[in-house]
């Protein structure tokens, strides 16, 4: 893939499941993907029973769950005093009660993890399995995409594995341009792994269902040729030894449906994205560790960097469209959780691969990046209200659809509690308690609230969410390895400090965000598919500004409003007020490159990668900055490049027939500009975006536009 770009290449086909091709896939191999009843589970035959170690595993998460938030509660009972509690504090005493269940279930996942001892999983030969490697994009980058991928197969040909595997880019990308150079990278990616693997490329026409029915669809008409797919996100990575290991150990568990690897943050050099990057090093494994244990059989799925058995897959994840309108109703978008819930319903086994390093992902650059993700993940992990009730799911899988939920309404929830928190300083201050409300009452009835109690829970409720991050900064510390390749004995206790305090910072700035998501999904607005931004990019401040002026204002009402009510309160919530009043700096440091490497010179926030780069990860690098750049105007290099014009027509899919008596106009539109046009630049400045897409599908369109004088002829 390095260097120039070759001529089109035919993939290699294996004779035995791929006779024959069309465009750049093999032959149809279809199977049957029904679409699932929510109200009636599926029959089925056997469920093996979980292993002790995960009823072990499950014990302990329940009994901490139960003691934390069930100390917590009594003792908010004690503070506030059962007998004499208002209607306010009722209020309080719900959202408390949540809010500490929550930390405290993450607590005790922690602990799961800590204590129940590491599973050994078998394996068998991957002789006679084929694996497609899957890769969905929309609109990205498609030298970084296939240079992943590359990669990816190089390392396998160093191992004497690249037999058992293809690689499968699928396509729903809407710009004419990225398509082009998705196609133009598919055949160097061709090329350069001719006869060493086989490459396929399909881009839909109709990307109905976004990603869902992106990877259905490819299920549907080929599955038929592979036993198992790999799912990688455009950013993924995953080292040859993991691949391997994965399709090994779904040869030896013939039952095991979806086996979920654990990624690592990596890559970015943001200051907001290294600090992410530490953190999920730090602390990522001790929470995965403990829901492996307590998951057991019963396990999730991320969307990517997992293996999934094709026939499990097309037998028990065809989801149902949700009755209602968007944003509830509609295609599933958080469809991960879901086919994991009904592949486990099926009688599958589902498992976290906690175990497993050498998979890789990377984070969002910045504040506001994240914050535009996590409105498309809100709406979907909202969506599953709907789904958590579905007839058959395990305890455990409705328990995962739980997490992601509360996930996201945790936010309002804090925000209650701050602002219930004000009203009850409101009536304090400025409301005469009623010592006598009943009649002919003898002694009255005294406001009761324990202020020592209170800032001793205080102090248990941040013990317990701090619980899951203690552990992984114990854990690094006592592991001279981890402890050398995130900082050493100085760096790394430094890291955790700057790393808590910012992520204090962010928090409530996050708080108002998920808060507004959750708000704008219950208020009936859909979520917008764009593509993301995965590489940093300079913030300026009108852009932080503008994304974060109103919880800057939030924050200034906050504390003055504090202030006057209470000095007290205003301590109390001096960490929030602080978040919020720097929104707007904060969020610009969030995407600072320059920050994040200063921060990597002095050996902060620094994970092991940094230290030694993954020779996957160095390879990848190194072909992107070798092959020659992806063209910015798709047409325009098509026009001028023969071989890329044939690459274009040959390596994807052909157009689909227009309906009879509805021809497409953006097609016919289309033509009639190229035909009309006198010179390539009028041409390319009449076409539209949708008829952009139209030319680039048509061989003939395509010729015309090579044909036409590549600049206007001057009038004399």
């Amino acid at each position: 893939m390095d260097g120039q770009l070759n001529p089109p290449s035919h993939p290699t086909v294996d004779a035995a499941k791929s006779p024959s091709t069309s465009g750049a896939m093999p032959a149809d191999a279809p199977l049957e993907m029904p679409v699932q009843d929510r109200s009636r589970a599926p029959a089925v035959d056997r469920v093996d029973p979980q292993k002790p170690v995960t009823w072990f595993a499950r014990l302990i998460a329940l009994g901490a769950t139960v003691g934390i938030a069930g100390y917590g509660i009594w003792e908010m009972i004690a503070i506030v005093g059962f007998g004499n509690m208002t209607n306010l504090q009722a209020v309080m005493m719900v959202f408390f009660s949540v809010t500490l269940t929550w930390i405290a279930f993450s607590a005790a996942s922690a602990l799961c993890g800590l204590l129940t001892p590491r599973l050994r999983f078998p394996s068998a030969p991957a002789d006679g399995s084929r694996t497609a490697l899957v890769m969905p994009v929309y609109n990205e980058d498609p030298l970084r995409t296939t240079a992943a991928l590359q990669a990816m197969a190089e390392e396998l040909v160093s191992i004497d594995a690249a037999r058992y595997f293809e690689i499968a880019i699928v396509s729903d990308s809407t710009n004419a341009d990225a398509w082009i150079a998705e196609t133009l990278a598919a055949d160097r990616l061709r090329n350069a792994l001719a006869g060493v693997m086989p490459v396929r490329y399909r881009r839909r026409w109709h990307n109905v269902g976004r990603k869902v029915g992106n990877v259905e669809d490819f299920v549907k008409r080929w599955g038929g040729h592979y036993d198992y797919m790999i799912v990688l996100d455009a950013d993924s990575l995953m080292s040859a030894s993991t691949l391997v290991t994965l399709v090994e150990r779904m040869q030896a568990e013939p039952r095991l449906g979806i086996l979920q690897t654990v990624p690592a943050l990596i890559g970015q050099l943001s200051f907001f994205a290294r600090m992410q990057q530490f953190a999920s090093r730090l602390y990522g494994g001790v929470i995965a560790r403990g829901m492996a244990a307590w998951s057991g059989d019963d396990g999730n799925y991320w969307g990517h960097n997992a293996i999934i058995r094709v026939r499990a897959f097309a037998e028990a994840c065809g989801l149902p469209q949700l009755p209602g309108k968007k944003p509830f109703g509609g295609f599933v978008l958080s469809h991960d959780f879901v086919e994991a819930a009904y592949i486990r319903r099926a009688g599958w086994k589902v498992q976290l691969a906690a175990d497993l390093p050498g998979s890789w992902e990377e984070g969002p650059p910045s504040l506001t990046d994240i914050a535009v993700r996590d409105r498309r993940w809100a709406q979907g992990n909202l969506q599953h209200l709907k789904l958590i009730g579905s007839k058959g799911l395990s305890l455990t899988s409705r328990l995962h659809m739980t997490v992601g939920i509360m996930s996201y309404l945790a936010s309002p929830l804090w925000l209650m509690l701050i602002l219930i928190g004000f009203a009850l300083t409101l009536q304090a201050t400025l409301i005469r308690p009623e010592y006598f409300s009943r009649t002919f009452q003898l002694f009255p009835d005294w406001p009761v609230f324990d202020a020592r109690r209170m800032m001793l829970l205080f102090l248990f409720s941040m013990i317990v969410l701090l619980t899951p991050k203690a552990i992984g900064f114990v854990r690094a510390m006592l592991t001279n390895r981890v402890r050398r390749n995130t900082g050493g004995i100085i760096g790394l206790p430094i890291s955790v400090i700057v790393e808590l305090a910012v992520s204090a910072l962010y928090a409530p700035v996050m708080m108002l965000i998920q808060t507004e998501h959750v708000f704008s999904i219950l208020t009936g607005r859909d979520s917008e598919w764009v593509a993301q931004r995965r590489q940093a990019e300079v913030i300026s401040w009108r852009e932080s500004a503008h994304f974060h002026w109103k919880h800057m204002v939030i924050g200034v009402l906050l504390g003055i409003t504090a202030f006057l009510l209470s000095p007290e309160l205003l301590a109390w919530l001096s960490p929030t007020v602080a978040g919020l009043v720097l929104a707007i700096p904060l969020s610009k440091a969030s995407g600072s490159v320059r920050l994040g490497q200063w921060l990597s010179n002095v050996g902060l926030l620094r994970i092991p990668e940094e230290r030694a780069t993954p020779d996957l990860v160095r390879r990848r690098d190194e072909i992107v900055h070798n092959s020659e750049p992806m063209p910015a105007d798709g047409l325009r290099y098509l026009a001028r490049h023969p071989q890329a014009r044939h690459a274009q027509v040959a390596n994807n899919l052909a157009r689909p027939a227009d309906s009879r008596g509805h021809p497409n106009a953006h097609r016919l539109t289309a033509r009639a500009k190229v035909m009309q046009a006198q010179s390539l630049r009028e041409a390319l400045s009449w076409l539209s975006a949708p008829e952009r897409i139209e030319v680039a599908a048509d061989r003939e369109l395509l010729e015309q536009l090579a044909s036409l004088p590549q600049v206007e002829a001057v009038s004399s």
